[in-house]
């Protein structure tokens, strides 16, 4: 003979099961097919309204200066305030917005001329990765990132050369650019 449940137990496995049941409905509510809403359609008097995109596609970064140079370089544009790293194919491997200082460097082109890993800046701020290419006016002119990944102060009135980046960049850039390294500057 078989034994038997008592009633209890019955209701108990008719509950559970049947709360899996609505969690399961719940789920497939939520994430499963909506054919309602998909066959719905705009009345003549809606009016169109854009489409906001959950995972908006990026717009391609701007494209490397006409008359930058050629072969593997660093080019600034002073007027766009970014810094391109070209490999030896003319390629622009990565690309980055700079707050560049008060004194901007001629167009032309230059080369690392010093490196440093880190120091204090004009501006007293911890900076590493700085890079000298030029001098203008008695101000140096170099590529740097603050310690802290933070944006430079506000000038002040002080005359600044320091073409700071963010921390990220500022290690790709470190790591790109040896000493002699070519740089190409642009309006």
């Amino acid at each position: 003979m078989a034994a038997r449940l008592p009633s209890w137990a019955w209701v108990s496995g008719l509950t559970v099961a049947g709360t899996a049941a609505v969690v399961a409905l719940g789920v497939q509510a939520e994430h499963g097919p909506h054919p309602t809403a998909a066959a719905a359609r705009p009345s003549a008097s809606a009016s169109p309204r854009p489409h906001a995109s959950a995972d908006p596609k990026p717009s391609a970064p701007p494209a490397l200066p006409d008359g930058s140079g050629s072969g593997r370089r660093i080019v600034y544009s002073v007027g766009e305030k970014r810094v391109w790293l070209v490999d030896a194919t003319g390629r622009a491997a990565r690309t980055f917005t700079v707050w560049p200082g008060t004194v901007d460097p001629q167009p032309g082109r230059y080369s690392i001329t010093l490196r440093t890993q880190s120091l204090k800046g004009s501006d007293g701020v911890e900076i590493e990765h700085v890079m000298y290419f030029t001098k203008v006016e008695g101000v140096n002119i170099a590529f740097s990132n603050a310690l802290d990944g933070s944006s430079p102060p506000p000038a002040g009135g002080q005359k600044l050369g320091g073409i700071r980046m963010h921390k990220q960049d500022g290690a790709a850039l470190w790591s790109f650019g040896d000493l002699g390294a070519k740089v190409t500057v642009v309006s």
